[in-house]
């Protein structure tokens, strides 16, 4: 590492201004240029990156990311906490074995995670040693890709987000084009061409050694059940590079569409081109579906690729409409859905999550809902699934104080008349039915259930709505 700092400190276009000391792993301390982005901002040339992305600076970057993600190991089994004194110990032959394309990189870790449809979506988990390797290369390719990348491109990038992408298909359909072509990419991930993939880095990346080393991520492999598996297609999701290089491929289509003129609005493999009527609509899914097949040699998944009126489509969890020629942004059905499957799930009478628990884990989830959907006007949706939710917490509080004597206490301490009191603590009615009773209903009204701490969705939404 000492040796690669020289060679650094040697280049003529190596920053000097408006520079940082950088803390990383120890023993490799040094100055480099920081951009709004807390990215390596350096006038390099495309022939020669391999040097800045494995200089110094740049792997402490790379690796402070990967320790405040934390995260799973890969097959190796090295955990991050590992990662700090095997760094210490091999800097010096990783680095040498990275520059002279030695290096090997370890098969990815395969794991399934649940869909909102009930299937499996596939991630493959790196060792924390490639982690690190690949978060450097994500963080010198970003400088040099996302400055070419579509204004209507939104999704892994920095400044832009979800709500960015959705208040620009608002403004797109306020404009008058408010018939859309949902895109739906089969399998996506799973199915990028890695020649086609390495073609497009090409153009731009003029270091072999780079493309080596990126065709070698592609090409590792998975290990699933301890049974090693060759890539021959796709971009592994779960790794550090594979968003940007979802980005770089899909550029391609950005840059059609654009080229032809099209309003679209894109977020990872999520994209909605819209169009002023269903016949344009269907044309354009036609062609472009013709592009990404024979072009990209992706597939379009003809079932899911939805063509319509915007109100009622789903993109990013939210659906649109028209009011007076200004669109707005409203709740999908599915969203609302696996929003109260998900509080069902959080109140369930068998979690035995305990009052104190119980409520941290519906602030949680409650806080990230309510800050991610915020944008949508569902006001008198709230206000019901409030009150299906106080129901729910009425049954697992009534649940909770089991005995009779309890029951009897506990009603008395709510100012329940005796004669009330001893009737309902007696009652052999289920829990579910007695939630919804007057007694129990004046018992734990929304008021007392607010001073004890528990969440509600009207109370946060009206805090953050934004029109």
């Amino acid at each position: 590492m000492e040796r690669m700092q020289k060679i650094l400190s040697q280049d003529d276009n190596y920053p000097q201004k408006n520079s940082t000391e950088c803390k990383g792993y120890e023993g490799v301390q040094t100055v480099i240029g920081i951009t709004e982005n807390h990215l390596v901002e350096v006038n390099f040339t495309t022939e020669h990156l391999m040097e800045y992305i494995f200089s110094p600076g740049n792997l402490n970057n790379a690796y402070l990311q990967v320790k405040r993600n934390a995260g799973a190991s890969g097959v190796d089994k090295m955990e991050v906490e590992e990662l700090l004194p095997y760094l210490r110990q091999h800097k010096e032959e990783l680095v040498k074995s990275l520059m002279q394309g030695t290096y090997r990189p370890n098969p990815v870790r395969r794991v399934e995670i649940p869909k909102d449809n009930g299937k499996k979506r596939q991630l493959g988990i790196p060792s924390v040693v490639d982690r690190v390797i690949q978060q450097a290369i994500s963080q010198v390719l970003t400088l040099i890709y996302d400055r070419t990348f579509s204004n209507s491109s939104f999704g892994f990038r920095p400044r832009r987000s979800c709500h960015k992408a959705l208040r620009n298909v608002q403004s797109h359909i306020t404009e008058g084009y408010k018939y859309a072509i949902d895109l739906d990419l089969e399998k996506f991930f799973d199915t990028v061409n890695h020649s086609k993939l390495v073609e497009v880095l090409s153009r731009t990346i003029k270091d072999n050694r780079l493309l080596s080393l990126v065709h070698k991520y592609l090409n590792a492999g998975v290990v699933i059940s301890n049974k090693f598996e060759e890539t021959t297609l796709g971009v592994p999701q779960g790794g550090p590079l594979s968003p940007l290089l979802s980005n770089i491929m899909l550029n391609e289509l950005d840059k059609e569409l654009e080229r032809r003129g099209h309003r679209f609005v894109r977020y990872a493999d999520d994209c909605m081109i819209l169009c002023k009527s269903k016949r344009a609509a269907n044309r354009t899914k036609e062609s472009i579906t013709r592009f990404i097949e024979n072009e990209l040699f992706l597939k379009v998944n003809k079932e899911k690729t939805k063509v319509g009126y915007i109100q009622g489509l789903k993109f990013l969890g939210y659906s649109f409409y028209v009011m007076k020629g200004v669109c707005k942004l409203s709740l999908h059905s599915k969203s609302k859905e696996k929003l109260k499957s998900k509080l069902k799930d959080l109140t369930s009478r068998s979690k035995g999550f305990g009052y104190e628990r119980c409520k941290i884990k519906l602030k949680e989830y409650v806080q990230g809902w309510i800050g991610y959907y915020k944008l949508a006007e569902m006001k008198k949706f709230l206000y019901s699934v409030d009150e299906w939710l106080r129901r729910r917490l009425r049954m697992c509080i009534w649940k909770c104080w089991k005995k009779v004597k309890t029951k009897f206490t506990n009603l008395i301490k709510c100012k329940i008349g005796r004669n009330q009191a001893w009737q309902w603590s007696n009652t052999r009615k289920s829990y579910w039915r007695t939630s919804k009773s007057p007694i129990l209903c004046r018992a734990l009204d929304t008021d007392s259930l607010r001073i004890a701490g528990y969440p509600f969705l009207s109370d946060y939404y009206s805090k953050v709505y934004r029109k």
